[in-house]
């Protein structure tokens, strides 16, 4: 045990020990918990781009947005059914893979749009973090950016965190002033056999958002290798 204790005291080192204690005063006294920030601020801060408001009077918009209800309804069918390779899975989150595929195939077969994997700033193409999916308007150019996520419909109102966006410079997959979709896919929660029965299309624009702030440590952190 004395060893262990030695190890993790010696990971600090000493001579910036005076500018940590004050950014961690500092970030304590923002009381971060409690606040709430309007993630149109947040991406406008993090990437330089503008999160454009759902325009319901917008030809564009209409497109995309009718694109998207067409696609969920078909893909909520599709993986509703019996043989649907869903079924099989240990848990509903790994569904999300599988709607973000079809969203992705049926979108593309709608005339004037073009949906793909968001590159990220780097120009490779990224699965993970949000956003999921971008939709190109090839008449206008204007961008929506898709994040689909599964909820059991019981637990709609639920106050667990369910939404995350990491603002990572190398990683960031917004790339584009765009409007910023979610679809809630909603299932019945019967595990093994789920069935989905709605969706709801949420514009983001108006979204607030909290930040968590914690301090982290690994595995390799914890456990110091000989």
């Amino acid at each position: 045990m004395k060893t262990l204790l030695f190890s993790l005291c010696c990971v600090a080192t000493p001579i910036f020990a005076a500018d940590d204690a004050a950014l961690i005063k500092q970030l304590l006294s923002e009381n971060l918990d409690h606040r709430t920030f309007a993630f149109a601020d947040v991406v406008a801060a993090s990437t330089g781009k503008t999160v454009i408001p759902l325009d319901e009077k917008n030809p564009a918009h209409l497109r995309i947005t009718a694109a998207i209800r067409k696609a969920l309804d078909a893909a909520m069918v599709d993986l509703s059914r019996t043989e649907s390779p869903v079924r099989k899975l240990r848990r509903i989150n790994e569904a999300s893979r599988f709607f973000e595929d079809l969203l992705l195939e049926k979108i593309n077969h709608t005339a004037g749009l073009i949906c793909e994997i968001p590159p990220n700033k780097n120009g490779d193409l990224q699965r993970s973090g949000y956003p999921d999916l971008k939709i190109t308007d090839k008449e206008t150019g204007i961008v929506a950016y898709l994040d689909p996520k599964l909820v059991e419909a019981k637990s709609i109102g639920s106050t667990l965190r369910t939404f995350y966006y990491e603002p990572k410079h190398e990683t960031l997959k917004i790339n584009d002033n765009a409007i910023h979709l979610l679809c809630g896919i909603e299932h019945d929660g019967v595990e093994g056999a789920w069935t989905f029965q709605k969706f709801l299309l949420i514009d983001l624009s108006s979204l607030r958002v909290r930040l968590k702030a914690e301090f982290q440590a690994s595995n390799a952190d914890l456990y110091p290798q000989k």
